[in-house]
């Protein structure tokens, strides 16, 4: 394919899988559920943190979360008293573990309670809102502040990435894909207005790489952040604006063609 040619292929896949069928089986059902904003927040977080691994089990471990948190996940983490935390025994997700949604529920209490919602804790490390360069400072400024939070086990720190470090940071970069793209089209949820589509970044996993590699978009062997960045700016070039829509046409080349 010509560099035209891969431009048209991607716009049109993006515009063939960024539709609301997507949503029911994809862990951003989650927060779709909810109309409130604390609890969109939420339970976006937990559902873009749970998110690896088979999407039904995913599914079934998240509905877990939300039960346990009696179907109001923002008022469980803003009300919540210790004793409370037990609904979360015997709660497990592959790694993630009871500690682990205890610790999540304390952090991200002391988050909101200090800065009022997720978006103005995650904008504190943003330095430079409207550069993309500075998205690893944000992302890396949150897990040090998440981790900092009291009652969170060193062990969590592994399910919030820290990009500084060289992890690909995909559950945070969908995370911040969920809350910041536009809603227009029924999908991503548009709940963030103080950062630009323009400066996210892809969600990095099996199925964007290797379509990406494909495509003649990456070239980087390892996923990691330096893949991350080569990759969005490949995804730049075909949509300066909002390039991380394109994230609907690769994962859905990946996973639902087997491209």
């Amino acid at each position: 394919m010509t560099p035209e040619d891969v431009k048209e292929f991607l716009l049109e896949k993006a515009e063939q899988y960024e539709v609301p069928d997507f949503i029911p089986h994809d862990p951003l059902s989650i927060p779709h559920r909810f109309s409130r904003r604390e609890d969109k927040e939420v339970s976006a977080f937990f559902a873009a943190s749970l998110a690896w691994g088979n999407r039904v089990s995913i599914l079934k471990s998240l509905d877990s979360l939300m039960e346990r948190m009696d179907h109001a996940p923002g008022q469980f983490v803003l009300e919540h008293e210790a004793s409370d935390l037990a609904v979360f025994e015997g709660f497990v997700h592959r790694t993630f573990q009871e500690v682990d949604a205890k610790g999540f529920v304390q952090a991200l209490a002391g988050l909101l309670r200090t800065h009022g919602t997720l978006e103005q804790a995650m904008l504190q490390g943003w330095s430079r809102p409207h550069d993309p360069a500075s998205v690893i400072e944000a992302l890396t400024a949150f897990h040090y502040a998440f981790m900092a939070q009291p009652g969170v086990q060193p062990r969590t720190q592994k399910h919030v990435a820290n990009p500084a470090k060289g992890s690909a940071a995909k559950r945070l970069n969908m995370f911040l894909r969920w809350m910041v793209r536009p809603s227009d089209r029924g999908v991503d949820l548009g709940l963030w207005k103080g950062i630009s589509p323009a400066v996210l970044h892809i969600p990095l996993d099996v199925h964007t790489s290797s379509v990406g590699r494909k495509l003649g978009l990456l070239h980087r062997s390892a996923n990691d952040w330096k893949s991350v960045v080569e990759l969005t700016a490949a995804l730049r070039e075909v949509d300066p604006v909002d390039p991380v829509r394109l994230d609907f046409a690769l994962f859905g080349l990946g996973a639902m063609e087997g491209f």
